[in-house]
């Protein structure tokens, strides 16, 4: 019978999971807020339904500068930098894509949710060890993205699109944060028990 001695966090990682922890929660409880406001607010595409439209993919660009600002250099800090600067494209666009009303919203994005997944996907995967978890409610939420985005520009060219479901997209990334925050505090008590 062996015996396994825990090896103690570096500072970098401890670090790095520390600001996960508390972007993912503060990322979450943004969406859910966003979800809350959207979805009194896009009965019409307005001045306020525009402008929350672009709001949203700002937050996904502030929280992307965030996180590759505490991400150690390598190819998952480069996959952030490209998803940060994809989203505040995204937000431009979909100020845009608002003069031309609900099909137009939806098809940009649409578009955005699906490479803004695949980049969040390839950085769950690559994130995954015993130092930051499996990361599966950020491969969840990645994945979902993903396969939503497709949908929304399918229903986009439909007869009837509707921006309902925006708040549904935004309620689901809030509470995937949320929970992978959640496992990150769980993985942080963790490894401070084993290091005792």
């Amino acid at each position: 019978m062996s015996t396994q001695t825990a090896t103690p966090s570096s500072p970098a990682t401890t670090g790095e999971r520390s600001a996960l922890l508390r972007l993912y929660l503060g990322r979450g409880v943004l969406a859910l807020a966003w979800a809350l406001a959207f979805a009194r607010a896009h009965e019409h595409v307005d001045a306020v339904a525009i402008t929350l439209l672009v709001v949203y993919p700002l937050i996904d660009a502030v929280s992307s500068l965030i996180d590759y600002r505490a991400t150690p250099d390598g190819s998952k800090r480069r996959v952030i930098a490209f998803n940060g600067v994809l989203s505040a494209l995204a937000a431009v666009a979909v100020g845009i894509a608002g003069a031309g009303g609900v099909a137009p919203v939806l098809h940009v994005f649409g578009a955005w949710a699906v490479v803004s997944g695949a980049a969040q996907l390839i950085v769950g995967l690559r994130r995954r060890g015993p130092e930051l978890g499996k990361q599966w409610p950020t491969l969840i939420s990645g994945g979902l993205s993903f396969v939503v985005g497709i949908f929304y520009n399918i229903q986009a060219a439909g007869d009837n699109p509707s921006l309902d479901v925006l708040s549904v997209y935004a309620t689901g990334g809030g509470v995937w944060f949320i929970l992978q925050a959640l496992l990150l505090g769980w993985k942080s008590r963790q490894l401070r028990t084993r290091a005792v």
